[in-house]
């Protein structure tokens, strides 16, 4: 028997908003003090009411737009209910029968992953376990984390490979980050993935049992934990065992998943329409302005790219991936439109540019105040493209600029960087360096490209440096 993975994903983004979903509370991070940022309303005291957020709510519709899904301009918040030490009200606000946002999809590898709803909520609180010694042990509650905005991004069952599932999580959390609605910092829980995945026979399309994994705080542990939950499921198939539905955790220092609880339904959640706060009603033309407002999405200017520029699609992940990456190459085309300057601005910023801005620490949102001059990655692409410095040349034009924020136009001069196309003078240097390496010029006619080597370094280090390479190899294979 051969089997299949059927992988759905259940995303929980927070929103970048200042304040709680249903209250004026401010945000704060997790080195704020304890219960610094609570209310009435988020701790759920007697008589409070909560009001929506009305930032948060134009977030999920730009979410939903982002998606591909339909807006619904009339939606309910209904209460999840549960007990749980870290959720003062009892139940969860949240949406159940009609969501803010359902059918999207988003596309990886060419393949549409269906996105069935996408919906607003609020978040727990935190729950801060074993504090004081072992005799006196306890838990604390913090609520600063209570009421927190959040938009649970809902999959179809469409995924069939972990490699799919980290795919779909990657162009997820670009696409969140790209409209800025979300940071989407794991290590902050800013975003928060629940896997279900269950196995079934190869051609059947009844799905499995299946089980939920949580507790992971990486994309690489959700690949890890859905390649060993899929051999577990597969192993136990063979051995005639039942799959339990249950949610399991994963253990990234044992690489296993165990058994959390038993997997929860829809009805043991008790979904109603929350009595105190109103249906969303959301004019067709804020969903529409809302929708103006995205601009162009990465994988449009992606598209765009590659038949504009015709760019390999590798090259422009990267400055299709940020926003900001993305405005400091827009800065460079406003210099050009000649395609070899604009392909060598490319290697330039996917090697150097980010190679300083990784070193540097540079966050994201600085890359316009911070990074290199863009006008200066323009001049070395274009002395590049004009055969005017080497690549070796250009690499050292980069470091020069950003030291003395000069001109790479001037610095070529000055530094005497500026490669030469002189013919006669390279011919000189290439049949002096085939006199003294007659083994290797043998070499390379019997077929050996490698064994130019000493060759071109010779004529490199006669023309310190400055012969063009690629007419040193024209006149090696003309002799």
């Amino acid at each position: 028997m051969e089997f299949e993975s059927v992988i759905g994903l259940e995303i929980h983004t927070q929103l970048k908003t200042q304040t709680k979903m249903f209250c004026s509370c401010k945000i704060v991070d997790s080195n704020s003090p304890a219960n610094s940022s609570i209310c009435p309303v988020c701790t759920a005291q007697p008589g409070a009411l909560p009001k929506p957020n009305e930032k948060a709510v134009e977030m999920a519709i730009k979410i939903g737009h982002a998606l591909n899904c339909s807006i619904n301009k009339f939606s309910v918040f209904a209460r999840k209910n549960y007990f749980y030490p870290d959720l003062p009200k009892g139940y969860q606000i949240s949406q159940y029968e009609l969501p803010i946002c359902e059918n999207g999809y988003i596309e990886i590898s060419n393949k549409k992953i269906r996105i069935k709803r996408a919906h607003l909520e609020e978040d727990a609180g935190k729950s801060l376990h074993a504090i004081g010694s072992e005799k006196l042990e306890h838990t604390l509650v913090d609520f600063n984390r209570c009421g927190v905005p959040l938009v649970e991004i809902v999959s179809e069952a469409d995924m069939r490979t972990p490699d799919e599932a980290y795919e779909y999580l990657t162009e997820l959390k670009k696409l969140l980050r790209w409209i800025d609605v979300s940071n989407c910092d794991m290590e902050k829980g800013e975003l928060r993935c629940d896997v279900n995945v269950s196995i079934r026979e190869k051609g059947t399309e009844k799905f499995g049992t299946k089980v939920e994994i949580k507790n992971l705080n990486s994309f690489k542990a959700v690949k890890d934990a859905l390649n060993y939950e899929i051999k577990r499921q597969t192993e136990a198939k063979l051995k005639g065992e039942n799959i339990e539905h249950e949610t399991r955790l994963w253990d990234a220092s044992k690489g296993i998943t165990v058994v959390m609880r038993t997997k929860e339904m829809a009805n043991d959640y008790r979904y109603f329409p929350d009595p105190d706060l109103p249906p969303l009603n959301i004019e067709e033309e804020k969903i529409e302005n809302i929708k103006k407002s995205l601009g162009k999405l990465p994988y449009q200017i992606k598209k765009e790219y590659v038949l504009k520029f015709g760019v390999k699609e590798e090259d422009i992940e990267t400055i299709t991936s940020s926003r900001y990456l993305n405005s400091y190459f827009e800065k460079i085309l406003s210099f050009t439109s000649e395609k070899e300057t604009i392909k060598n601005s490319l290697n330039i910023i996917n090697t150097q540019v980010l190679g300083y801005i990784n070193q540097q620490k540079i966050d994201e949102a600085d890359i316009e105040t911070k990074a290199p001059n863009p006008k200066f990655v323009f001049e070395i692409a274009k002395l590049l493209s004009a055969n005017e410095v080497s690549s070796a040349g250009a690499k050292k034009l980069f470091e020069e600029a950003i030291k003395t924020n000069e001109s790479p136009s001037i610095l070529v001069e000055k530094l005497g960087l500026k490669q030469t196309n002189d013919l006669s003078e390279i011919e000189k240097f290439v049949k002096e360096a085939v006199e003294l390496n007659k083994k290797a010029f043998e070499d390379f006619k019997n077929g050996n490209e490698k064994a130019t080597g000493p060759i071109v370094g010779y004529v490199m280090k006669q023309s310190k440096g400055r012969a063009n390479p690629k007419i040193v190899m024209d006149i090696l294979k003309k002799l």
